[in-house]
């Protein structure tokens, strides 16, 4: 996934960013709006990174929605419009899929 994708759904992204880094507000989302140098100035103010360390983080995180790797793969973030399929359903249900059958 590239930034111009990630900036193309901001609002689905949005949720797996703030999964990723917890401590970034719904305003700080607001706010960057897609805008790479914003976020990365609140990944830096929330977390105290130096800018080439928010960057090398963030890179890292885009990489990996391409490569649907790790726990913040874009299976968990639903988008408009998109057919919704009970795994999904138990996903935004349950606030995840833990594997636990509820």
């Amino acid at each position: 996934m590239n930034w111009d994708q990630v900036h193309g759904n901001w609002k689905q992204m949005g949720a797996v960013l703030q999964k990723k880094w917890g401590k970034l507000t719904g305003n700080d989302l607001a706010v960057a709006n897609g805008d790479r140098n914003l976020l990365l100035g609140r990944l830096e103010e929330r977390y105290g990174l130096e800018r080439e360390e928010a960057e090398r983080e963030l890179n890292e995180f885009v990489g990996a929605q391409e490569e649907g790797a790790g726990p913040y793969d874009k299976e968990e973030v639903a988008t408009e419009g998109a057919p919704v399929d009970m795994k999904t359903l138990k996903i935004g249900m349950h606030g995840g899929g833990s594997g636990a059958e509820r």
